[in-house]
């Protein structure tokens, strides 16, 4: 194994500044040797005529409930060796990271992988973001309990190395047992055996490198994050094969920089190009050196480790039909798969769910329940059905539709949301001349917050409740549920207020939203695509609110809404309207008569007429 530190034991520090760099370029000599190999384009990924596939995702160290999980769904036995016959196992990745025995996971499925090939059977490990965080450095949700799992490994000497590399960055005066304290901090017991053990040559760095970003059995694709533009637009060997060769270019380089005693090994990934572009600019480094280290700075911004890579997109999961589907469908096709099993977001549920129309599977149930507050569950695909088990013995469970989230802790359906609006009890009011603000409305069991505004005096005009109601005929999802409701005399709307949300203008002004894990302009796009169709004129920062975790569009204030003209809202006379398949499919279907069935309490027939001459000149035409 290559020794992780240059200068071999510790302490040895005098050789001279001409050695080191005499060291560095023998280091780099070979450096176009080291990474010259890429990874194999003769697999296709694809697997046919499997019987049966069981996958889970998002383990996190939680060996427990993998290991119980996993019993329960006939992949082991009691002594833990494979029973699983002829059955295909997929792991959408992260199986470390945050959990306490995330190296007994590891271990656990190395050996699953040798023992299933003698039966017919095959595990398929994927990367996952903490997979590749782990080779690459990125080493944030590492907790010590899985550092220490790697104290065997660590050397006395590697670790003292380290150390006195950094003591010698920090004033000569400072104190010793603060800077001690500090590395310590930095690097806990056992981190540079995790380290080593992640290397190209460890034990685990050898055994991950290996492994695919994707695959697709039958008909189903797996894959951790999502299937963002870019697989429709570069396949799955563009996945597998052209961002491995940039996790293996970058952990390649990043070792030769480490063990030239140029990049410690406790600088992180985000660090990193900071650090060697320093040294760069105060012209540090030089040659082969140099150019390594813009290689590396260069490799950071690989599509592999932002948030429209695969194993970092969110979008799949989040994004509704309109916003995501003509995507979705465009990649499925390019992977010849009609479905898509996912991990990385924790279902709302903590269960397995799926959505549009089933062509996705979401499987991250938050297994590690100390941190997610989930538990175990295995997707069972057989005979093209779906099913799930449960890691406390429950079986042939089918998946979850997903459910509609509107702002932060809305996870109730909406016909449970109508009813409590419906009939609440009014707890608190605040009124004013123009709105009345109902602060708390309850069942006794549960509480929302909602703003109540009378009716306009045109009878049979409900703007709001039109909204809403068009919204989910849409299945947009943007709009938050809103009943009719007379409060003290008076008749008009109630409409849930998510909490804890924040305007566009704040968002704007304290440049937020770039981690929406459902990217913002695609958000906006749809609402476009709405206030069109609605003829509304007032759209305005503050209609647009943000739930900040997830930075989820939020549309409020149609009272304006509705009108007669079939021209667009000024505010869009210069927007281009993104209309793509999924959008014409739903906004064809809209006609008078299920318009009236819909709206008829909100919206006169002229109305409705107008939105339809609306729909007609966005879509190109009248529907047949």
């Amino acid at each position: 194994m290559t020794n992780s530190y240059p200068l071999g034991k510790a302490g040895t520090r005098s050789r001279t500044r001409l050695n080191l760099v005499a060291h560095i370029v023998r280091a780099f000599a070979t450096f176009c040797l080291l990474i010259s190999a890429p990874l194999s384009a003769d697999e296709d990924w694809h697997y046919s005529n499997v019987d049966r596939i069981v996958a889970v995702s998002d383990v996190h160290g939680a060996y427990d409930a993998l290991v119980a999980t996993l019993q329960v769904a006939e992949v082991i036995d009691d002594e833990l060796s494979w029973s699983g016959g002829n059955s295909h196992f997929v792991i959408t990745g992260d199986l470390l990271d945050r959990g306490p025995d995330s190296r007994l996971v590891m271990d656990l499925i190395m050996r699953l992988e040798r023992e299933a090939p003698r039966v017919g059977g095959q595990v398929h490990q994927l990367l996952g973001n903490h997979e590749v965080m782990n080779l690459i450095g990125d080493l944030r949700y590492v907790s010590d309990e899985e550092y220490a799992a790697f104290l065997d490994i660590e050397s006395v000497e590697e670790r003292e190395y380290w150390y006195q590399e950094f003591r010698h960055s920090k004033p000569v005066d400072s104190d010793e047992r603060k800077v001690r304290s500090e590395f310590n901090e930095k690097a806990p017991p056992g981190y540079f055996g995790h380290r080593r053990a992640f290397r190209r040559d460890g034990i685990y760095g050898r055994w991950l490198l290996e492994k695919p970003i994707m695959i697709v059995i039958n008909d189903t694709a797996f894959v951790h994050g999502g299937i963002p533009p870019y697989v429709t637009e570069h396949g799955i060997g563009g996945i597998n094969v052209a961002l491995k060769n940039d996790l293996y270019d970058y952990v390649a380089t990043r070792e030769s920089l480490s063990d030239a005693a140029v990049l410690s090994p406790i600088v992180g990934f985000k660090e990193s190009p900071f650090v060697l572009a320093a040294s760069l600019d105060a012209g540090h480094l030089t040659g082969d050196v140099a150019r390594a280290a813009q290689s590396l700075v260069d490799l950071t911004e690989s599509p592999l480790h932002r948030p429209a890579g695969p194993t970092w997109y969110r979008g799949t999961a989040t994004c509704g039909a309109l916003i995501e589907g003509d995507r979705l469908n465009a990649a499925l096709k390019e992977l010849g798969a009609t479905r898509v099993v996912i991990g990385h977001t924790p279902t709302i549920t903590r269960r397995v769910q799926q959505r549009l129309d089933g062509r996705i599977v979401e499987i991250d149930t938050g297994m590690l329940k100390a941190n997610y507050h989930g538990s175990g569950n295995a997707l069972v695909i057989g005979d093209g059905d779906l099913s799930v088990v449960n890691q406390n013995g429950t079986r042939d469970l089918s998946p979850l539709v997903h459910p509609i989230r509107i702002g932060k802790e809305f996870f109730a359906a909406d016909d449970d949301l109508e009813n409590l609006l419906s009939n609440g009890i009014i707890v608190e009011s605040k009124v004013s001349d123009v709105t009345w603000k109902i602060l708390q409305v309850t069942d006794g069991n549960q509480s929302v917050s909602a703003y109540f505004n009378p009716l306009p005096r045109e009878s049979g005009f409900a703007p709001e409740l039109a909204a809403y109601k068009l919204d989910r005929m849409l299945g947009l999802g943007m709009v938050p549920v809103t009943v009719q409701r007379v409060i003290h005399g008076r008749r008009g709307t109630l409409q849930v207020v998510p909490s804890d949300t924040l305007t566009e203008s704040v968002r704007v002004a304290g440049r937020e939203g770039d981690s929406a894990s459902c990217p913002l302009k695609r958000q906006k796009e749809a609402m476009y695509i709405f206030d069109a169709l609605i003829q509304n004129p007032a759209r305005s920062p503050s209609s647009m609110l943000y739930n900040p975790d997830e930075w989820q569009l939020i549309l409020t204030e149609h009272e304006n809404s509705f009108g007669e003209d079939r021209d667009r809202p000024d505010y869009l006379q210069n927007v281009e309207l993104d209309i793509g398949d999924q959008w014409r499919k739903v906004l064809l279907k809209l006609d008078q008569v299920a318009l009236r069935d819909e709206l008829g309490d909100a919206l006169s027939d002229s109305r409705l007429g107008a939105m339809l001459e609306r729909r007609d000149i966005m879509v190109g035409g009248a529907a047949d």
